[in-house]
């Protein structure tokens, strides 16, 4: 979070809470430097369209980079975390930490273990 009076849920974005693409961004971050298309596709255990989608999403929130070149007269095509998409991302990995916390917090303190869920249904005996 970047303000002290921001909530969490105000750095929740849509955009790396898809699951798929928070694959995605969690895989670039481990990363030394770049991964290739194929790298990705198999970390992230997405087929070519999905990745292609979920790349072309990222890629126009500005928060990677997308490089095409050919080695050994072969198209690669490999990505990269860009320096915005970095701090973007861990402001969200906070703000999510913080909110997760909250809950297992709550959930700790007893205020909802006892509870039944609301879409439980009550059993008769």
């Amino acid at each position: 979070m970047t303000r002290e009076s921001e909530s969490p849920f105000d750095v929740l974005r849509r955009l790396f809470h898809e699951p798929s693409r928070l694959a995605i961004m969690s895989a670039l971050c481990a990363a030394d430097d770049e991964l290739s298309f194929k790298e990705l596709k198999e970390t992230c255990r997405l087929t070519d369209g999905n990745l292609n989608r979920h790349l072309k999403t990222l890629q126009e929130a500005g928060m990677i980079r997308v490089r095409k070149a050919f080695v050994r007269d072969k198209p690669r095509t490999s990505v990269s975390i860009s320096p915005d998409g970095l701090t973007r991302f861990t402001e969200y990995l906070g703000a999510l930490e913080t909110v997760l916390r909250r809950a297992q917090d709550a959930l700790g303190a007893g205020k909802k273990a006892d509870a039944a869920p609301p879409f439980a249904k009550p059993v008769r005996a």
